[in-house]
C-alpha cells in the first residue's frame, strides 16, 4: 500500500516538474497568467526559492513574501496523520487566509511588479480583442 502511494507521489511530482519545464522553455511561464493575464497567488514563488538557494533572502522576499511558508506547509503535510483533524483544518485555513490576504495586497499594490492584473494581456483578453476587432471591420 505504501509503495503504491509513494509511486503516485513521485509520478505526480515528476509530472509537475516536466509540465513546469515545458511551460518555462516555451516562454509561457505561468499558465494561469498566460491565459488570464492575471498573476496567481503563487506568482514569484519559484524565483523566490531560486533567490534563497543563492543566499539572497531580501530578493526572495521581494519575489514572494511567503516563500518561507512552503517548508512549513510541507512539514504539516508530512505529519498530517499525527495531527488532530481540527488542528489540521485550522492550519490549512490559516495558511490559505494568509495567502489570500497577501495576494490581494500584492494585486492592489501598484508598485508590485511581480503580481499583475492585466486581463487584456492574457490569451482570453487578446482573443476577445481580436473578435471585437473582426466584428468592427
Amino acid at each position: 500500500m505504501h509503495k503504491v502511494r509513494h509511486k503516485e507521489i513521485i509520478c505526480s511530482v515528476a509530472a509537475i516538474v516536466l509540465l513546469y519545464g515545458a511551460f518555462a522553455f516555451s516562454g509561457i511561464g505561468c499558465p494561469i497568467k498566460f491565459v488570464t493575464g492575471i498573476s496567481c497567488a503563487g506568482c514569484g514563488m519559484s524565483r523566490a526559492w531560486l533567490s534563497v538557494l543563492h543566499g539572497n533572502l531580501r530578493e526572495a522576499w521581494n519575489y514572494h513574501p511567503l516563500f518561507w511558508t512552503i517548508p512549513l506547509a510541507l512539514a504539516v503535510w508530512l505529519i498530517r496523520q499525527r495531527l488532530n483533524k481540527k488542528m489540521l483544518n485550522i492550519s490549512l485555513f490559516i495558511f490559505a487566509a494568509i495567502f489570500v490576504i497577501v495576494y490581494i495586497y500584492r494585486l492592489l499594490d501598484p508598485a508590485d511588479e511581480i503580481v499583475v492584473f492585466a486581463p487584456w494581456d492574457g490569451l482570453i483578453g487578446r482573443m476577445f480583442s481580436s473578435i471585437i476587432y473582426l466584428l468592427r471591420n
